[in-house]
């Protein structure tokens, strides 16, 4: 086995091969000074089973290249077989057409991953499952929830808690979630004008003197979850945490978490911190290391992985 990583999450890959007790293959990943990206594997490969660990998030465009020529370059140099580890898949949102003329770039992606000679993906927490079908290779999507649970009950009393879909289109999310500890269910139900704005409508459920966890897969803008804390507030519940798998947090999202009333929002490591992260006194990163490093190993011996979604 062999673990190559790009610059997208260098800490992440350091704990995934620290958890296998490998180290990462040596690699040179860099830019040419028109930016240009240039890798070359300094290990040999031939015949081995290579894993590149890459999340193709900001910069998405400059991490998703690095992520295509590193497979390219192993393929190259005859690896035996090659699983592309996004622990963040980019362009995901992009699923479907929403109207006329636009595209799938989350299918040009998965095709543009296949092409450059990935055999197979593991990834975590997709935002829409069909994207597993727009491969014609192997796709292994973990979930983040065993991991969440396990701090869920380490920060809360569980008998007091509520979990809480952000909107309609996450309750099979935030469903799954809840009955890993048989909390109850409560949606938010909003209404989003344009992109990037959301106005909460209704709360769908008792939340009166409850702890809410807010459930999703990506938080962004940070505004869906800023406006529904606030709405659970009024409804009268105790206190509102979030726990969401991808943080992406872009423009000025970490500096309206922070002012807002969520009492936590706690993030994966799936996309590498920024400092205004790390100094945010209301957000929390845990690890998702242990589990991508146990999906990697148990490829690599063509062991189950489906024990790990649980």
């Amino acid at each position: 086995m062999k673990l190559v990583s790009g610059n997208s999450n260098r800490p992440l890959a350091e704990a995934i091969a620290a958890y296998l007790d490998r180290p990462l293959t040596k690699a040179i990943v860099r830019r040419f000074a028109d930016m240009e990206i240039f890798v070359e594997i300094q290990e040999n490969v031939r015949g081995e089973d290579v894993f590149v660990v890459q999340s193709t998030s900001f910069p998405a465009n400059d991490n998703l290249m690095e992520l295509l020529i590193i497979i390219d370059a192993a393929r190259r140099a005859s690896a035996r077989r090659i699983t592309a580890v996004l622990p963040y898949y980019g362009y995901a949102r992009q699923d479907r057409k929403p109207g006329a003329r636009t595209p799938i770039s989350a299918k040009l992606v998965a095709n543009m991953i296949t092409r450059a000679g990935a055999d197979r993906v593991l990834t975590l927490d997709l935002h829409a499952l069909q994207i597993q079908g727009f491969f014609d290779i192997p796709v292994d999507n973990l979930f983040a929830a065993p991991v969440m649970v396990r701090d869920v009950k380490k920060q809360n009393n569980v008998e007091k808690v509520t979990v809480v879909s952000p909107d309609v289109g996450g309750v099979a999310r935030a469903r799954a979630l809840a009955k890993r500890f048989g909390a109850p269910l409560a949606i938010v139900d909003k209404r989003r004008d344009r992109p990037g704005e959301s106005e909460v409508m209704n709360i769908i459920g008792d939340v009166e003197g409850r702890s809410c966890i807010l459930v999703d897969d990506i938080v962004d803008s940070g505004g869906t979850l800023c406006n529904a804390a606030d709405a659970l507030l009024e409804k009268g519940a105790n206190d509102v945490s979030a726990y969401i798998t991808h943080g992406v947090l872009s423009g000025g999202a970490v500096a309206r978490v922070t002012a807002s009333s969520l009492k936590n929002l706690v993030i994966t490591d799936s996309i590498q911190e920024t400092e205004a992260v790390r100094i945010s006194h209301n957000i929390r990163t845990i690890t998702i290391a242990p589990l991508l490093g146990e999906a990697i190993g148990r490829t690599a011996h063509e062991k189950s992985v489906s024990s790990l979604f649980y």
